[in-house]
């Protein structure tokens, strides 16, 4: 791993050299004769490019003779090319653009769903983007966080103490979710929360959403689907963004990007993430912290290169530390480990790099490579984690347009994973040695885009993987588009395999904190899963100009030996295993997007879902999944005062809980839900933002008695027979042990907020 780091940081820092001969392009970008402040404008295939100033204009220096695709881009505008040639007769080349409103979100460029930059519309795969105004709307410490405002996809806490917890997209847990920064998978089921935490807001572009399997493309893990974060090019980010704010509960958190130059043709974006809070609450009275005691900080560095060839260079790291704890109030840390007082402390610290580097050839031919290393040092009570994961991927693609037709995606991938703990996952075949876990992931993959006809597209692909302790897998994928004539109405439908290989000690929570025994039947198998999707979107204009888009999907995943943590039948174990059986997940989502001439835009979307396991002819919901979810953004501006107000929430019906044991008198399933906030932002002037408002303002929270048992954490008043079940006492009647994983919902209240933003583009 230390040379690895080497090689990063002379990547990262080596000089590149130009071209001699070297021209320029400038021009104006404007809309109805008005100049256009902040638009990209960006030589494809390069990584040269600016952003215009507050009079359009535009200049781009350094360029190497020869013919580019000039392309602009803004939100709210249709994206425009230009074609332009600098050379010897034109070493100053101008070109002005005069870019139209977009009509619609389904315009906007999308990556995730083929690996190739193209346009929403004109996406084979649904992806759905969130861009960075509209995590402004509700601002939080994390894109974690952010995610609860997504339909069909909710951040679940998986522990009353510490607060981990996991990503679910229509109904499948965080496992199933694949989590990549850039088009690179650089999370780990170790580390899920932590590839959605530590990245500065100011530096997110956007944020796409791919619901149902990606393993075509991605491999393992991307079963249920994928949030891929796309962070900006440092041509086109702010030169200084600072983004602060405080709650009225103490917690702190603070977003820095700087963009500078490394050179005469380098280009970096640097970021920082710090959070904090170091106030114990303890409002429902059990006795245990309402909310984690954090304290992290996030260092992320991206530079981009110019060469010779004008083909992309970057690179990025990142490295993320956090100290968090939650458990009883006097909980400090001479307490860790020890069981006098329970707490519940998790030391993390993670690094990770990745980049692209486009090959000196005719042919268009991609790097990409990713590697990451995760290290945690956790105690649950006085039950300990020590857990080190190292993973290395690297991935070779080519693309290739075959005539008019055939746009041609082929590529060769390789996976090295690397995992030790102190756990029986890792535990030698006497019991007493230990033995890391060793996986090499080589695989191949190809895919091609058929263009049937104008209104019609047909994308075939398939995966080739051999995973060194499973043998061979194989993840085929269709989709087919339809475009109506006028380019307002869409039919998507896809079909596709995924494939995953369980974790338990790095993925599920409840199997490291100790209050369950950790019972596993048999050799657990991959689980495989086939998945149909049938998206259709709708565009109507009203006759006042405003806009009004449906997004609707019917969904359906079929999972063969899935793996399924049973709560159920020993309320003192948690027994993993393939199911005998069938898993299902199935259900239909809708989103709607409208937006008034005035300024009013109204985001909503609502899922309806239902996720059962069949096993021995037995049918039963899956444990902490919802049947209905809503979500909703609102937004009105004040152009004359320079206010925006912003009302979001989301809405949840009820789960089937975690209960130990029949004698158990907490509710089997959790009541209808609801988190709602409200924002008010300040312009000031061009540079600066003064925003605030209240979050949670129903004050929600879960019962007092989540926490079972939470007076007794090390069981000293349980009494267990011969075979460890527990014996109801007067002091005990209903018979149960310390467990913190009846959670649902976060536990903290209503809150105010208030924060500044400041940002400088030149």
């Amino acid at each position: 791993m230390k040379h690895l780091k080497i090689l990063y940081l002379l990547l990262t820092f080596l000089p590149v050299r130009a071209s001699a001969q070297e021209g320029s392009i400038s021009g104006y970008v404007r809309s109805e004769g008005k100049p256009l402040e902040f638009v990209n404008v960006g030589l494809q295939r390069t990584s040269r490019g600016t952003s215009t100033d507050s009079d359009g204009y535009f200049s781009i220096k350094g360029v190497p003779y020869g013919t580019y695709e000039l392309t602009t881009s803004l939100i709210g505008f249709e994206a425009q090319t230009k074609r332009v040639t600098v050379d010897s007769q034109s070493p100053q080349a101008t070109v002005s653009f005069s870019l139209e409103e977009a009509t619609a979100r389904i315009n906007e460029v999308v990556i995730s769903g083929t690996m190739k930059e193209v346009s929403k519309l004109e996406s084979a795969v649904p992806v759905e983007v969130y861009t960075a105004e509209f995590f402004k709307a509700n601002p939080t410490p994390s894109v974690f966080e952010s995610m609860q405002h997504v339909n069909g996809v909710r951040p679940q806490l998986n522990c009353n103490v510490c607060n981990t917890g996991d990503i679910h997209i229509n109904g499948l847990e965080g496992p199933y979710t694949m989590v990549l920064i850039d088009g690179m998978p650089i999370v780990s089921g170790l580390s899920t929360v932590y590839g959605l935490t530590g990245i500065p807001q100011a530096l997110v572009e956007r944020v796409e959403v791919v619901k149902g399997p990606a393993s075509t493309l991605y491999g393992s893990e991307a079963v249920g689907g994928l949030i891929n974060i796309i962070t900006r090019k440092p041509f086109s980010a702010p030169r200084t963004a600072v983004d602060v704010f405080g709650t009225t509960w103490g917690e702190a958190n603070a977003d820095v990007g700087l963009r500078y130059g490394a050179g005469q043709h380098t280009q970096g974006l640097l970021g920082v993430n710090s959070f904090n809070y170091q106030n114990p609450i303890d409002n429902n009275g059990d006795g245990f912290t309402d909310v984690t005691l954090q304290s992290r900080i996030s260092v992320f560095n991206k530079l981009s290169f110019g060469r010779k060839s004008n083909k992309p260079f970057s690179v990025a790291g990142r490295y993320v530390y956090e100290d968090r704890w939650g458990g009883e109030m006097h909980w400090d840390s001479a307490h860790r480990g020890g069981a006098e007082v329970y707490g519940e402390s998790i030391y993390t610290s993670r690094w990770e790099a990745f980049g692209l580097y486009q090959l000196p050839v005719k042919e268009i031919i991609n790097f990409q490579f990713s590697t990451n290393g995760h290290q945690q040092n956790s105690v649950y009570g006085n039950t300990a984690y020590i857990a080190s994961q190292y993973i290395g991927f690297g991935q070779l693609t080519w693309n290739k347009l075959l005539g008019n037709r055939h746009d041609l995606l082929a590529g060769l991938a390789y996976r090295h994973t690397y995992y030790d703990d102190n756990t029986p996952a890792t535990a030698g075949v006497d019991g007493t040695t230990n033995q890391p876990s060793v996986i090499h992931l080589p695989g191949a993959f190809v895919q091609d885009e058929i263009k049937l006809n104008d209104y019609n597209k047909l994308l075939l692909g398939a995966r080739y993987d051999y995973n060194s302790l499973h043998g061979s897998v194989l993840t085929p994928r269709l989709n087919y588009k339809w475009t109506s004539r006028n380019k307002q109405n869409a039919v998507r439908l896809s079909v596709g395999n995924g494939y995953r290989v369980a974790h338990v000690f790095t993925e599920d929570h409840a199997a490291l904190t100790g209050a369950r025994e950790v019972v596993f039947e048999g050799e657990l198998e991959p689980e495989t899963s086939w998945n149909a999707n049938l998206n259709v979107v709708k565009q109507v204009y009203s006759s006042n100009n405003a806009f009004f888009g449906l997004d609707g999907s019917l969904f359906y995943t079929y999972f063969h030996n899935r793996i399924v943590p049973d709560y159920d039948a020993d309320p003192n174990r948690i027994i993993y295993s393939n199911l005998e059986g069938s898993a299902v997940s199935k259900g239909v989502s809708l989103n709607l997007d409208v937006a008034w001439t005035s300024g009013l835009k109204l985001l909503a979307g609502a899922t309806l879902m239902d996720v059962t396991l069949e096993e021995q002819g037995e049918r039963r919901r899956q444990m902490l999944t919802e049947r209905f979810s809503g979500v909703w953004s609102i937004g009105y501006p004040f152009p004359g005062i320079g206010l925006t107000v912003d009302y979001t929430g989301n809405v949840y019906g009820p789960m089937r809980l975690p209960l130990l044991g029949p004698l158990d008198d907490r509710p089997a399933h959790s009541p209808w839900w609801s988190l709602q906030n409200i924002q008010l932002t300040k312009a000031i002037g061009s540079k600066w933002e003064l925003y605030g408002g209240v979050k949670n303002l129903l004050n929600f929270t879960p019962p007092a008695n989540s926490i079972a048992r939470a007076f007794d954490p090390f069981d000293r008043g349980v009494l267990f027979d011969e075979q460890g079940q527990v014996i109801p006492t007067p002091g005990n009647p209903q018979g149960l042990t310390f467990d913190p994983s009846y959670v649902y919902a976060p536990n903290q209240g209503i809150r105010g907020f208030l924060g500044v933003r400041y940002t400088l583009n030149k």
